[in-house]
């Protein structure tokens, strides 16, 4: 049979490679070879053909004139942006003959990799790539800019990344968004929500600022940043107080609920309202809707980790659902993510056995220190699948390192980013469409499979294509470097040790492009806690210098500025995709800062009019929009543009490259700044 990528027209079942939770599955159709549109597929059980625009139009950025072709090598000043074309031979002979060197001289850990989810594919991101700087000996990314401390805090509750099928959530008669903007980053659950509210759910959003999914609820509680766990533990207070607590199923299903119980009577209805801004009537109306709502859901967001305190916000409100027993309840409980159930065979497809010898890890978050300040210096940067230039923390420090002439970077990707304007070798990278790979979601429990769709584009090679490349050059001749995505594939879905993924293979994927996990209710079984329970009281954390008990701190005040700056996702760009794309651009419109009106009255600024945003890492200028969706004291920004030379919109300038509580996770939410009209 013909490869979808060999036949010039017609439709052909695909998969989004979108770092989103929806994972949808995909319709492309082809003429003369191109893609000419693409639609969702109507038979995927949960994204059922709707998609958003930022993949209906993923035409446009795959055919986009400014996507690389060939291999380039600077010629002219870091930043610069002056390259000429090369062959891929020589890329390779450039990159193994210096690496070669360094590795002699200082040692393969001179040599960092830096790479995130820009294609969710599990052998293009976590593969071929893996495995060979295993081999090499190359220092180790901690790879922590999203989501770890949220993980690591509801790993400490929960026992890893489980919670509810989103399936089941059309059931739930309460949905609470906390800190997500799903209708810009998880429409899916959306669609579900309001498949819900239509038979009597209410929605109510928890966010520091009205976004579209603030609008779209039936009620929006606008909260200060990084406050959630105190009115997460409010409503515990109330819930306990008022016996809208489930006693049987925290008796049988939990531990240390008597510690809870006692715990959170300091967190009253009037001093939570003093921490948050949520008036406490408010907080009382809240408690009761979620005590006396059965079943109740609730999706915790990305958000709320991202600041100082992230990881044990999310610990907290993944306690909630436990004090009313809504795990019992078809479609009750929440959602951090769903990881944990489709989880695959990581030592087969990474092979950290190829690695001979311990090396240094470094946080992916502080980049910008680890370029400039490192001891032993790392000598060789490789990026790929990100864009640091422009989404990592204290984006001025992280250019200065990137500055550096006696640093050699090589950026693998479809376009001249931000990052690789400071490369000294380019690499075109292919599209999600033009690879085979595996996905799971972290949200649904689907599996599916991606083969190509289109050849590739111009000279462009995948990740997989290129590692083999390099391996080859640098003389490896380990059998792991010519294995196949099928066998990668294969080798990753080979995992006794999760049972969910029993009976799901290449073969069967490739017949049928997606596969649900064998998921059965978390409850009643054995969680992955110590106790086997939902651990209110743990003891893991006391261990580790947190406390046992879910607890507020507040935000790191070491910057002595007005305003807490939020610089959340907007709705069609994700990161940095498609900022430098023209069609996403334009529906996106302009790069604004929301503000509150009393705020903004006091400083003199109308809406519309450019203001500027400073600390001491950087600053940005951004057109003011002057409203009530935030709160006094907060300001939000949406999206991350593409950078051009003197434009100062580059938000993650102004962003700290502080460590959150758990899991060595950012804090970009964190950050202070002060503001002027221009």
């Amino acid at each position: 049979m013909r490869a979808a990528s060999e036949m010039t027209t017609g439709v052909f079942p695909s998969v989004c490679s979108l770092d989103c939770p929806d994972q949808c599955g995909l319709l492309i159709h082809k003429e003369d070879g191109k893609i000419v549109k693409i639609d969702g597929d109507p038979a995927h059980p949960v994204t059922k053909g709707k998609i958003c625009n930022k993949v209906r139009h993923m035409a446009e950025r795959i055919y986009d004139a400014e996507r690389l072709q060939y291999p380039l090598k600077r010629i002219g000043k870091k930043g610069e942006n002056r390259f000429e074309r090369i062959s891929w031979e020589e890329a390779m002979d450039t990159i193994s003959s210096k690496w070669k060197t360094l590795i002699t001289a200082e040692g393969a850990e001179s040599i960092l990799p830096y790479s995130f989810y820009g294609n969710m594919g599990r052998i293009g991101t976590e593969g071929m790539d893996r495995r060979f700087f295993n081999r090499l000996g190359a220092s180790r990314l901690q790879y922590t800019i999203c989501e770890a401390a949220g993980t690591e805090g509801y790993k400490y509750t929960m026992g890893g990344s489980f919670g509810t099928d989103p399936e089941d959530t059309v059931h739930a008669k309460l949905h609470i968004f906390w800190g997500i903007n799903a209708v810009s980053t998880n429409m899916h659950q959306v669609v579900l929500s309001e498949q819900a509210r239509k038979d009597g759910a209410q929605i109510v959003v928890i966010d520091v600022h009205k976004n579209q999914t603030g609008r779209w609820a039936d009620w929006f509680i606008p909260i200060k940043p990084g406050t959630d766990a105190a009115l997460a533990l409010g409503l515990m207070h109330i819930l306990f107080a008022e016996n809208m607590v489930d006693e049987a199923f925290l008796q049988q299903y939990t531990v240390g609920h008597e510690e809870l119980r006692q715990h959170v009577r300091q967190y009253d209805p009037e001093t939570v309202s003093s921490i948050t801004g949520v008036p406490a009537a408010d907080i009382y109306r809240l408690a009761r809707l979620y005590g006396r709502t059965n079943p109740s859901f609730i999706r915790i967001g990305n958000g709320i980790q991202h600041h100082d305190n992230g990881g044990m916000c999310v610990r907290t409100i993944a306690c909630l659902p436990a004090l009313t027993g809504q795990w019992m309840h078809q479609g009750g409980g929440a959602i951090k993510g769903n990881g944990s159930y489709v989880e695959h065979n990581t030592a087969a497809l990474q092979r950290p056995d190829l690695r001979q010898e311990h090396t240094r890890y470094i946080n992916m978050n502080l980049l910008g220190s680890a370029l400039l300040e490192l001891d032993p210096p790392i000598r060789s940067l490789y990026v790929y699948n990100s864009n640091p230039a422009l989404v990592a923390p204290n984006a001025g420090k992280v250019r200065q390192g990137l500055e550096r002439e006696d640093l050699f970077t090589i950026v693998h990707d479809l376009f001249l980013t931000e990052t690789a304007r400071y490369a000294d070798i380019v690499l075109p990278a292919t599209s999600s469409f033009e690879n085979t790979d595996l996905y799971h979601s972290y949200w649904h429990h689907y599996v599916q499979i991606q083969q190509p769709v289109i050849a590739p584009y111009a000279e462009s090679k995948s990740n997989v294509e290129v590692f083999r490349l390099l391996a080859q050059a640098m003389g490896f001749e380990e059998p792991a470097f010519q294995d196949t995505e099928a066998d990668m594939i294969r080798q990753a879905l080979d995992y006794p040790s999760n049972p969910n993924m029993a009976g799901i293979t290449y073969e069967r994927l490739a017949e049928e492009q997606f596969v649900k996990a064998n998921t059965q209710p978390l409850l009643p079984g054995k969680l992955r806690t110590p106790s086997g329970k939902i651990e209110l009281y743990s003891k893991s954390m006391e261990r580790r210098g947190y406390p046992p008990l879910p607890t507020y701190t507040p935000l790191s005040e070491n910057e002595d500025l007005p305003f807490l700056f939020i610089p959340a996702p907007n709705h069609n760009f994700l990161n940095s995709t498609f900022s430098n794309n023209g069609k996403h651009v334009r529906m996106e419109k302009k790069q604004r800062l929301h503000m509150n009106a009393a705020d903004a009255s006091i400083l003199g600024i109308t809406d519309g009019k450019d203001v500027r945003v400073w600390n001491a890492r950087g600053e940005c200028v951004l057109e003011a929009a002057v409203g009530e969706d935030v709160l006094p004291g907060v300001v939000v920004s949406q999206g991350l543009w593409a950078d051009s030379p003197g434009s100062k919109n580059v938000v993650n300038a102004l962003t700290p490259d502080r460590i959150a509580d758990m899991g060595g996770g950012a804090t970009f939410f964190s950050g202070r700044v002060q503001i002027e009209k221009v």
